[in-house]
Order: C-alpha cells, then structure tokens, then sequence
C-alpha cells in the first residue's frame, strides 16, 4: 500500500504556514482514475444541451462564489484579491463560451465524394490528466477542463502541490453544477506519482503547463505510452519597440506586460527589444511605469502588485538578477531584496542586457524587465526570434500596417500582439513553438486537442 502524502500550504505574504491538506495515496488515486474511466463511458453519450447545461451552471457557481476562490488563491500563491476576482470571472466566462459553441465546433464535417457519403466525426478520447501549475490555479485549469468535458471526455487533476485548496475548489465546482460525481476529479498527489497515471491504460491523453524540464518529463513517458500530450511551457516573450512608436503608450503597454500576475506569467513580456535611436527615451519613462508598481498587502482591493509565490523563488529570481549585472547588465530601478518576511520582491528594470546574462537567455518568472537594443527593425526580429523559447511576442509603433506584418510573418511565437500586451482568450487559440511547448488550448483548436477526428465512409450514401 501507498502512503498517503500531506500538503502543507504557505500563505506568501508572511511566509507562515497555512492550512495542511490530506492528500492521495497512489493507491488512492488509481482507484479514482477508475471512477473516472466508467463515468467516461456515460458521459461520452449525454446530448450536447446537457453538457452545456450543466457548464452554464459551472460558470453560476463561481460567479456566485469569486470572493471565496479569490481569497483562496492570495493565501495560497499570493495573488491579489482584485486579480483572483478577475480571474474567476475569466473561468466562467469560458466556461460560457464552450457551453455555447462547442456542439457547433464538433459538428461532422462532410466531404463530397461521389458515389459515397463521408464525413469526419469528433469523438471524445477517455480521461484527460492534466498537470497543471500554481500561478493562474483556476483558470489553467478551466481552460482545460471546460472544452475537455464539452467534448465528452473525463478529467483528472493533478495540480500544483502549493495549491492544494485551489484544486479541490475546482472540484467542488463541477459537482454543485450537478455534473456527475466522478467525471471530473482532483488528484492530491506528489510528482513522483504522475508517470503512473500517464502509463495506466485508463488514461487516453495528457495535458500539461509547467516548465521545460516538467514538460520534456511528460512528454517522454506519455511518448513512450503513445499518447497524446499538449505542453504549453515557459516562455521570455519579447516585445519590439520600433523607432515610430510612442514611447509613453510602448512604456505603458510594456510594464503591463511585465507585470502581469506580479511577472508569474508564461506570456508576460520579459525582453524588450527597443531601437537604439530611442532607447534613452524608452527606459525613462519604463522606469516611471514599473515604479508605479509598488508592493503592497494582496488582500486590499487597491494592490496592483503582491507578493511572488514563495521565498524560494523570490531568491532564485533575485540571483538571476545579481548573475546577470555581474555579466554587464546596467541596473535602473529595483533589484534589492527586501529585508522582511515573505516572498516580497520590487519591480526592477536592466538594460544592457545582452547574451550570456540569465536576463537575456534565460525565462525570468518575476517582476524584472530586461531592456536589449537593437540597430534597427531587422536586428529587433532577429533579437526577438533568438530564443529557445516562443511563446507570446509584441510589436509596439505607429504604422499599423508595419506592426501586423511584422506580428504575421516574422516573429517565431504562437501568439503576437500590436500595441497590446499579450493574453489568453477563450476565444482565440493558445500556445506555443520550440521550447515553448506544442499543442493548443482555447477556442476550437483547443477543442480538437482532446477528440479523435475520424473519418466515416459509406459507399452508396
């Protein structure tokens, strides 16, 4: 028998303990994962309307309950109360918009063929695993859940360890919506346990956000289990400042970037790739934006910035910040680690940044915007596309015609952005290339991630 692991929660404001989870034994978990494979064999069949019913009720639920799932997220990972609010808001709103486009996404699509009839057909896979982090911990997982269980299949959890009373509220969701019972479960169980799951026959498909290394770990024990595995990793998005642009909206559009979940973001903008001719300009005022940033207590409603998720990595950001003026970086704002509990970090900026420093060819998962110059807009493509990663990018100038063209055709990402800073929408497809993962999240691509496509033939129809 399987011990059963406990989860221990750290409120990142204080660096005090918080709330002590039981969690599964991997006994536990499999004996779940079965429930969860024989409500698939039900569910793959309940109509459409149904299953939009009861996602729209998914949606009442956590509007009728943001203020407690948000005060869960600040204790657990740090986020502020108006971010949590917001981001509960984005879970319904997606579980919305599935609820009401995924049977026409999944509508057969005919081919003419004389002489026979044929079409293709979207099948649901069985049970989905996703493993899922710690820093959007209702949202990554709604993003997954909702089109997963649109699409007729199951669902299984395992989330981040420090985010263990975020996971078993997503739970709780989906069982007061009135779905059945098992059909969607949480799995409370240590990472040692996730390559079980992955091999076990009742598992059709993984889904996964995490790092590079979580996601070469995955995807080599689900590639050797054949199956179907989504990755969206980390990322170093870069933003191009072009010679045109308005350096008070560049800067302005840029620290939002940045600071984006307090710099915990896959898409936040961490490189910004600015012409030569205008960088003095640039980093005054992206020093005026980022200083508006200022910590604060998560739980009042007017902190735009709080804590980072834990001390640990406040530390190894702040390390990544000291390697790389120790390699040439110039230090303009921030970069002090403050002397008092919890995991507290200021926005900082470095210019001259360049190869070699952890700023420049390393993700940095905090509050630190790296500044690169560039002779000109080719130099500022190249820059940008220098990376493993390739994620989420932006393009920041007056010449909208320029910046489409730009954002469609030269940058290596999944996704890019003119004059906006980059974000998630249900509505649009999510993710990355190279090191930044494979696979889409969202709108109907994300929808077709988890379905077997399958071609139906019948001659004489």
């Amino acid at each position: 028998m399987s011990a059963n692991p406990r989860f221990q929660t750290v409120d990142p404001a204080t660096g005090l303990p918080g709330k002590t989870y039981d969690g599964h034994s991997r006994d536990d978990a499999l004996s779940i994962l079965g429930r969860t494979h024989d409500a698939f064999g039900s569910w793959r069949r309940t109509a459409f309307a149904e299953r939009a019913r009861l996602m729209r009720r998914a949606a009442v639920v956590l509007r009728a309950r943001k203020d407690l799932y948000a005060a869960l997220m600040t204790a657990e990972m740090g986020k502020t109360l108006t971010d949590g609010r917001a981001e509960i808001e984005k879970c319904a709103g997606g579980c919305d918009f599935y609820a009401g486009h995924a049977e026409a996404f999944l509508a057969p699509e005919p081919a003419a063929i004389e002489g026979a009839k044929a079409y293709a057909t979207f099948n649901p896979l069985g049970v989905v695993l996703a493993v899922m982090p710690w820093n959007f911990p209702f949202w990554q997982v709604f993003r997954f859940a909702a089109p997963a269980l649109m699409a007729g299949n199951g669902a299984v959890l395992k989330h981040a360890s420090n985010v263990p009373g975020c996971a078993l509220a997503i739970e709780d969701v989906f069982r007061e919506a009135g779905f059945p019972e098992d059909i969607f479960r949480t799995l409370l169980i240590p990472s040692d346990d996730v390559q079980t799951l992955i091999e076990d026959d009742r598992v059709a498909a993984v889904t996964l956000t995490g790092s590079v290394e979580a996601g070469r770990k995955v995807a080599a024990v689900a590639g050797g289990a054949l199956k179907k595995v989504v990755l969206e990793l980390g990322g170093a998005d870069a933003y191009l400042v072009l010679d045109d642009a308005d350096i008070a909206l560049a800067a302005k559009v840029c620290a939002t970037a940045r600071m984006v979940n307090a710099g915990q973001s896959c898409i936040a903008g961490k490189r910004f790739v600015v012409i030569e001719s205008i960088a003095p300009a640039f980093e005054r005022a992206l020093v005026r934006e980022m200083s508006a940033f200022q910590p604060g207590d998560p739980r009042d409603a007017a902190t735009r910035f709080g804590p980072l998720v834990s001390i640990a990595a406040r530390d190894d950001i702040h390390a990544q910040v000291e390697a790389s003026l120790a390699a040439g970086a110039r230090l303009l704002l921030g970069g002090e680690r403050p002397d008092k509990p919890g995991a507290w970090y200021p926005a900082t900026v470095l210019t001259d940044v360049a190869t070699g420093q952890p700023a420049h060819d390393e993700e940095v998962f905090g509050p630190v915007a790296a500044i690169i110059r560039a002779k000109d807009e080719t130099d500022a493509i190249r820059i940008a596309n220098a990376s493993p990663f390739g994620l989420g990018s932006g393009v920041i100038t007056s010449d909208l015609a320029r910046g489409e063209r730009i954002a469609a055709e030269d940058l290596d990402a999944g996704m890019a952005f003119v004059n906006a800073n980059v974000r998630s929408d249900a509505r649009l497809p999510f993710g990355g290339v190279k090191h930044s993962g494979h696979g889409r999240e969202c709108s109907r691509h994300g929808l077709l991630e988890f379905v077997n496509v399958k071609t139906v033939w019948v001659e004489g129809g």
